[in-house]
């Protein structure tokens, strides 16, 4: 029997098995991405793709809401509860817009915004030139330590002192150590700013208590509800009560209509699964991955940004390697290892053509690899840097990484409370 997507649209199909076979024969290591349950993909493939939702449960503006006020009460409540917040809104379709109503919320147009700087780490929405948040508010961007590639707070906070901004964003999507969530509202208050804070790439790690959490020193905490969370493509928003009807108000209507429905069905499944040991487990396992690649690569010659990792991300510098970080990133993606080239700190390369490699294990862990499959992939590294110029070495590098990935095959499904209930498994 033919599906029906392979019987009206071969075409897709086959583009869509072929994309399948990719991320089955790949060793997947871009740090924002990751392989959902069976659960969450058929949430997010069911029949609320059919559903408009205007508005919040309760308040809509479509009739027909008996069953979608029930499912996103359930995600709003499972939120609030892995994240211990008071209030969870999970509309946004992206973190990018969850990052937009959160400024949104709290300060108007023409004010200023200071967050991580691109090159440095940061995400183009805490105010980069090339984004809409640079042209809507004003922004001036901090930056790590260029020699160790930490955040110096008290250089922040100077530079806090300065500009006096009306939001401090906290987070980054390439820095590889702990964030003190903490010192940043401490200077957010003394200079008399809102604290927002990014944890899009470590909110599964906050949820299993692997990272701080910042939910009780941010006035917003947004995320994206994939990376290390593991669930479907969206954007999440936590806040403490006294924004809560404002945060509402500036997701909808303030930045979008309708929520998608069925990605909102996904995220109150994924966060089931989160509420879970084995969900911690696998994030403890995260970092020990990272770790233990991190001093592998060290001990092969790289250089990494810090000097390795607390989280599931890790920076490479490859300036004493002479190797550009889009030629390294692009004949790793032969040997069938993804990640993408990046910029580091201190980098006076093109952003096209950085000087680095960020890479991360959320989707390695996810198909069960652990220590010692990290350390044979530091050593396909290894191999591919030196005979960066000879295919023939990346061809039997890519051999070696199918046998590898043939050795973890992608789960269906990898979360079963013990009680068959959900969201029991942590107290």
């Amino acid at each position: 029997m033919l599906s029906a997507l392979e019987q009206y649209d071969p075409q897709i199909f086959e583009l869509l098995t072929q994309e399948k076979a990719r991320q089955s024969g790949s060793i997947r290591m871009i740090a924002s991405e990751n392989y959902v349950s069976k659960a969450v993909m058929q949430a997010t493939g069911s029949c609320l793709t059919n559903k408009y939702a205007e508005g919040y449960p309760g308040k809509r503006y479509y009739e027909g809401q008996q069953v979608t006020d029930l499912i996103e009460t359930i995600a709003i409540d499972r939120a609030k509860k892995v994240f211990g917040a008071d209030h969870a809104n999970v509309q946004s379709y992206s973190g990018s817009v969850a990052n937009v109503a959160a400024y949104s919320t709290l300060i108007n147009p023409g004010d200023m915004i200071m967050g991580l700087s691109l090159v440095n780490g940061g995400h183009l929405t805490h105010g980069w030139k090339a984004s809409f948040t640079s042209k809507v508010y004003n922004s001036v961007q901090y930056s790590v330590d260029p020699q160790t590639g930490l955040f110096d707070y008290g250089q922040i906070e100077e530079f806090a002192k300065k500009h006096r901004p009306k939001i401090i964003i906290s987070g980054a999507t390439a820095y590889p150590r702990q964030i003190d969530f903490e010192i940043f509202g401490e200077i957010a208050k003394r200079v008399g700013a809102y604290h927002v804070s990014d944890i899009a790439h470590i909110s599964g790690l906050v949820v299993a208590g692997i990272h701080k959490s910042p939910v009780p020193y941010a006035d917003i905490v947004s995320t994206t509800t994939h990376k290390t969370l593991r669930g479907p493509r969206g954007g999440m928003l936590l806040c403490k009560a006294e924004h809560a009807a404002a945060m509402d108000r500036a997701v909808f209507p303030g930045l979008q209509g309708g929520p998608h429905m069925h990605t909102v069905t996904a995220i109150a499944v994924a966060l089931a699964e989160a509420d879970t040991p084995e969900f911690v487990q696998y994030a403890r396992q995260i970092v020990a991955n990272a770790k233990r690649l991190g001093e592998k690569l060290m001990e092969h010659g790289f250089n990494l940004v810090s000097g390795g990792t607390d989280n599931h991300l890790l920076l490479i510098d490859l300036r004493n390697k002479g190797v550009a970080g889009k030629k390294f990133a692009k004949a790793l993606d032969r040997a069938r290892i993804v990640t993408n080239y990046n910029t580091v700190p201190g980098d006076t390369a093109p952003p096209f053509n950085p000087s680095g490699v960020r890479l991360g294990t959320p989707a390695v862990t996810t198909r069960g690899m652990k220590e010692p499959e990290m350390e044979m992939i530091a050593g396909f590294f290894k191999r591919v840097i030196e005979h960066i110029d000879d295919e023939s070495v990346i061809e039997q590098v890519a051999r070696e990484s199918l046998l590898l990935c043939s050795r973890f095959p992608v789960p269906d499904h990898f979360i079963i409370p013990r009680d068959g209930s959900h969201g029991a498994g942590r107290d």
